[in-house]
């Protein structure tokens, strides 16, 4: 018997010391400086995103929260506003900028590029000033709504574009439509025509398991992992839908039975996984990518290449997700 308990005791030292080992890697890691881009007030899934960037600064640096407006979420304020919130209720209020951007599309604003104040300028002028900054590595821009501020970005200053890469939520591609592709179509291809820019797709395909669609989450999933997950805040948090929180998990809970389906996709969370971890995913990269305003077409330039993104392993991203905001009420 104590031959085994001494062995017992061993085996635990030794899983100690290696997860002491892989919390110093992960602390001594370089982190990524990202700017996430969303569309805060649409459904449910920005805020999920928003919740798992700011529990994993372990691994990213986040330089900043910018905001659009798109047609299902209100108002751009409607949008800022469910940012912030999200930013509070996480437990970093005052700690992470939120800087409002577009709220009408590409070609509307582009005309105007060049005043002094026009649709969006905060945002678009913020990413410029950023990545300028940026020395021996790129800033990271994830989209995870429609694509105007990061276009107008790049219209406005062309010579970001050896600077940044970004890594967008959207599209059915090869197929046509998609939520945040219909919002702005016009500011797309400013992205993909421009070969200095590095730009990788997540995929949406709505209805297909090779999709974001398919990393779903069950509303009787969320009510057993999410009940009062989370670091709990002192100054209670006003929800969308009304109601008082101290802690994500329940907002979470509160987002989803108001939405009122069995499950829902946490679509942008893959954006961000797939920086944690690129095996959570499969990828493409495509030669002569172009965009004709409603469907996809291989008529571009044979030197340009995007990378899509495609297989994403459900499990290993909501387990992430749920564990992240678990170990965040300890070091937040």
């Amino acid at each position: 018997m104590k031959i085994r308990n001494y062995i017992l005791i061993a085996s635990l030292l030794i899983l100690n010391i290696n997860c002491n080992n892989l919390d110093n890697k992960n602390s001594n890691q370089k982190k990524i400086p990202i700017i996430l881009d969303t569309d805060a007030n649409n459904e449910l899934d920005d805020q999920h995103a928003i919740a798992y960037m700011l529990f994993s600064q372990n691994i990213f640096d986040i330089r900043a929260i910018t905001v659009n407006e798109t047609y299902s979420g209100g108002e751009l304020k409607n949008h800022v506003d469910e940012a912030t919130r999200i930013v509070n209720l996480c437990g970093y209020e005052n700690r992470i900028k939120i800087i409002p951007g577009a709220s009408g599309n590409f070609n509307e604003i582009s005309k105007n590029i060049n005043e002094k104040e026009f649709d969006g300028n905060k945002a678009v002028n913020f990413i410029i000033e950023t990545a300028e900054k940026m020395k021996n590595e790129k800033l990271i821009l994830i989209p995870i709504g429609k694509l105007t501020n990061i276009s107008l970005a790049l219209h406005k200053k062309p010579e970001i574009a050896k600077k940044i890469k970004v890594i967008w939520l959207g599209s059915n591609w090869p197929k046509p439509g998609e939520y945040n592709l219909k919002n702005d179509p016009s500011s797309i291809n400013t992205i993909l025509e421009n070969p200095e820019v590095e730009f990788e797709i997540v995929t949406v395909r709505y209805g297909e398991t090779s999709g974001t669609d398919a990393v779903k989450i069950s509303v009787d999933e969320i009510k057993r992992k999410m009940i009062g997950l989370g670091p709990k805040i002192k100054k209670s948090v006003v929800g969308r839908h009304g109601g008082k929180f101290n802690n994500f998990g329940d907002y979470s809970i509160e987002l989803f039975v108001k939405y009122g389906h069995d499950t829902r996709p946490l679509f942008d969370l893959c954006a961000l996984s797939i920086l944690k971890n690129p095996n959570w995913a499969e990828k493409k990269t495509i030669s002569k990518v172009s965009f004709d305003g409603e469907n996809w077409t291989l008529n571009g330039k044979k030197d340009r290449k995007i990378t899509f993104w495609e297989n994403f392993k459900r499990k290993e991203i909501i387990d992430d997700f749920i564990k992240t905001i678990k170990r965040s009420e300890t070091i937040n």
